[in-house]
């Protein structure tokens, strides 16, 4: 429950490719106390360890996983839907979720889009099956961004929109 008596949104967190939920964890870290106050967030890795090489080695250690495999073009996905069932099976087994952060083929999405993040084609590909998706821009690349004050804005109108869902269900 939060500080004010009102349950957090659970939220599950789905890492950037070639990282991990540990790794998110850790990023997360550098969001204002005031966003994580708010939501209780749970880490799952991808099903696929990484098959190449990870832009966060030597920043952070392995295992590195992937959430989808691309053909050798990097041109589409080979395993989309095997990747969205993996996610749809742990929501259901480890549910009940209110959001997801990362991608979603749930309602409530809320995602980073680094400008010159090399995967940004595939990560707009994947928005389009949300519903109202929340999107923070940011100038870097595959990354979670720091907060800057139009992101935190952005982060926490995410955050009500997901807490008046959970207060009407109650």
């Amino acid at each position: 429950m939060g500080s004010e008596g009102v349950k957090k949104p659970r939220i599950l967190c789905l890492h950037g490719f070639r990282t991990s939920g540990h790794i998110l964890k850790t990023q997360l870290h550098k969001w204002p106390q005031s966003v994580h106050d708010h939501l209780d967030l749970e880490f799952l890795d991808a099903p696929f360890p990484c098959q190449g090489k990870s832009d966060v080695e030597g920043i952070f250690d392995p295992p590195y996983y992937e959430w989808f495999q691309f053909n050798e073009e990097f041109t589409e996905y080979t395993n989309f839907d095997e990747c969205v069932q993996y996610i749809e099976d742990y929501m259901i087994k480890h549910g009940p979720f209110d959001g997801l952060l990362g991608f979603s083929q749930v309602i409530n999405c809320l995602r980073g889009a680094g400008e010159t993040d090399f995967l940004r084609p595939y990560g707009t590909q994947l928005l389009e099956s949300c519903i109202e998706p929340m999107i923070i821009h940011h100038p870097k690349g595959h990354t979670i961004p720091r907060l800057d004050p139009e992101s935190l804005k952005t982060t926490m109108s995410f955050i009500k929109r997901i807490k008046d869902v959970v207060e009407n269900e109650q």
